[in-house]
């Protein structure tokens, strides 16, 4: 299951009175190859118990499913997982686990009434899904990626051409054939491409070809299919599948640094417009409750956020000399419970109402606003 449909799953689960556990590990080896989480369950999972009384219902259901998760996290974690999150509520009929090959940031866990999706969220935001494009003029692979790694592949195969020392009218009529094949090779990739894309929900396209196949795809392409292609990749037509993951991964961060300024700046030009943008987590809360939410626009560290009801307002912040607080690289553990809350109900209403959530993940471009600002789909 992918991150967004599990995020859409999880936030469609209603309060619980009885535990929600919500379980985040990075799952990486150590120095010495062995996972590194298991003392952190021992004791977190001890410690929390300790805080139901003993025999209660609450206590009941969220010992069994400690229970359960030390089972699956000894049974079920896959060598290739460098990530985990889990999800529990045995009185409410929860159990869902993801396992993805990116980490975490740090182990944490949480109990509630409610998933905690804001972690689960900024994995989304940081890994989205997108395919990329290797090409020459008879050869094409298509890898779709999600989560970091490539989860599905497509070949297609030209006619393979060579060059010819014939002159006069034999060169030309040749070079009519391999400008041909060229462009039929062309309209084939573009094909297969738009069935991916449609399959597999892309909205970006990453695209690597040489100087003869890249105008002849351009060419062929529909308009809606060439505005998903968001940047250009230099390698070789049989580079490695290592080589494109980590040029494309290297794009995709590049691309995402540059967006999440120009939505931000964006939201805000709107909000001084009033227009189709607001800031500060007020504002955005209530947007998200009246369903007006496009994308949500949230900050990559909590000490960025403020809790709804604290002093100032997103006005005065945006008016004054913004002080940026340093990033902590303990978050969300270093959070208040308030902003976790917080942070958890704006992304839980923003997949409620099928709006698109951005992680920012530079702290300055947010700190001035409370941590939260958003692009709108109407005003009232």
């Amino acid at each position: 299951m992918s991150l967004t449909a599990s995020l859409e799953r999880l936030a469609a689960f209603e309060p619980a009175p009885y535990p929600v556990v919500s379980l985040y590990l990075n799952t990486q080896p150590g120095t010495q190859g062995r996972d590194q989480y298991q003392a952190f369950i021992r004791k977190e999972f001890k410690a929390r118990s300790r805080t139901y009384p003993a025999g209660s219902p609450e206590r009941e259901s969220l010992d069994r499913d400690l229970e359960k998760i030390a089972a699956y996290l000894e049974a079920e974690v896959q060598p290739s997982a460098n990530g985990v999150a889990i999800f529990a509520c045995s009185a409410g009929e929860l159990f869902e686990t993801i396992q993805v090959p990116v980490p975490v940031d740090q182990h944490w866990l949480h109990i509630g009434d409610q998933p905690h999706l804001y972690p689960l969220a900024r994995l989304e935001s940081r890994y989205p899904g997108y395919a990329a494009v290797v090409t020459d003029t008879n050869t094409a692979r298509i890898l779709v990626f999600a989560t970091g790694q490539v989860v599905k592949e497509r070949d297609v195969k030209g006619v393979k051409t060579r060059q010819t020392t014939q002159g006069g009218w034999s060169q030309a009529r040749y070079q009519r054939h391999i400008t041909n094949f060229h462009s039929q090779h062309a309209k084939e990739v573009v094909e297969t491409l738009e069935r991916v894309v449609q399959q597999e929900g892309i909205t970006q396209i990453l695209l690597s070809g040489d100087e003869v196949i890249t105008p002849l795809l351009r060419e062929q392409m529909p308009k809606h299919l060439a505005v998903k292609v968001v940047d250009h990749l230099r390698l070789e037509a049989h580079a490695s599948t290592a080589d494109v993951v980590k040029a494309s991964l290297e794009a995709m961060a590049r691309l995402n640094e540059r967006s999440d300024r120009e939505k931000v700046d964006a939201a805000v030009d709107a909000y001084r417009a009033g227009g189709l943008g607001v800031v500060g987590p007020e504002d955005t809360l209530d947007a998200l409750v009246k369903g007006q939410v496009d994308e949500l626009l949230i900050a990559g560290t909590l000490s960025e956020m403020r809790p709804v009801g604290a002093s100032g307002s997103a006005n005065d912040a945006a008016l004054s000399e913004p002080v940026i607080p340093a990033a902590s690289a303990g978050e969300p553990a270093a959070a208040e419970p308030e902003v976790v809350r917080l942070a958890d109900e704006l992304v839980t209403k923003a997949k409620q109402t099928s709006a698109q959530i951005t992680v920012i993940e530079d702290p300055a471009l947010l700190a001035p606003y409370g941590g939260v600002a958003a692009l709108l789909r109407f005003r009232i």
